[in-house]
């Protein structure tokens, strides 16, 4: 574990958006099954920031779930994110993202090689791993 590459258990396939788009986008895929917390914010493949379901929570206050609610459309992602998200290569081990995500500082790590996202750990993908291993 305490050699084994971030890489081996990141989620490659990530859902990105861009700081322009409108956050009625990130309200549908929040709705999509099985879709979970984060969402990067990317502009040609490079990290411009994270939104997280507490920031959107938090942004959209008491807009519902009506699409035609105008707050969808007159707020941009870049509104909601978080700019300049901690993140780390897709060499850094299981252990450095284990402690660093064990801080309770943030729920998810983007992973960036070159400065192009390659993937995204969590906590769940972490705790997966672990009840793998035992």
């Amino acid at each position: 574990m305490k050699s084994t590459p971030i890489s081996s258990i990141m989620t490659k396939n990530v859902v990105c958006v861009s700081p322009e788009q409108k956050i009625i986008d990130v309200k549908h895929i929040y709705e999509k099954e099985n879709f979970h917390h984060h969402i990067l914010v990317t502009k040609n493949d490079k990290l411009m920031g994270i939104v997280s379901l507490i920031d959107f929570m938090y942004r959209i206050k008491g807009a519902g779930l009506d699409d035609n609610n105008s707050i969808y459309n007159d707020l941009l992602v870049k509104d909601i994110m978080t700019t300049n998200p901690f993140s780390l290569s897709p060499s850094a081990t299981i252990q450095k993202v284990a402690l660093e995500l064990s801080k309770g500082k943030f729920r998810a790590i983007p992973i960036v090689e070159d400065e192009k996202v390659v993937g995204i750990v969590s906590t769940e993908d972490l705790i997966k791993y672990f009840l793998e291993k035992q």
